[in-house]
């Protein structure tokens, strides 16, 4: 499968960081289990993956923290 991007290389497996930015939050994810192009670095996440990140930004937006960082562990 071509990069989702650029269209020009190769999706392979590999952790990636996943910032996230809502209203005063910012989130940042370690270790993100992704497949990422080799030709330009755009990464690709599954559905089930970046779900867990979304669903821990809500908590941490509700509960009043404006930056965390964290590394990913699947459920």
């Amino acid at each position: 499968m071509p990069g989702p991007m650029c269209k020009h290389g190769n999706l392979a497996p590999g952790p990636v960081s996943v910032t996230l930015a809502r209203d005063q939050l910012t989130p940042v994810f370690k270790g993100v289990p992704a497949r990422v192009c080799d030709h330009c670095g755009e990464p690709l996440l599954d559905e089930q993956v970046s779900a867990q990140p979304l669903a821990q930004a809500s908590a941490a937006d509700a509960s009043g923290v404006q930056v965390e960082v964290r590394r990913y562990a699947a459920s």
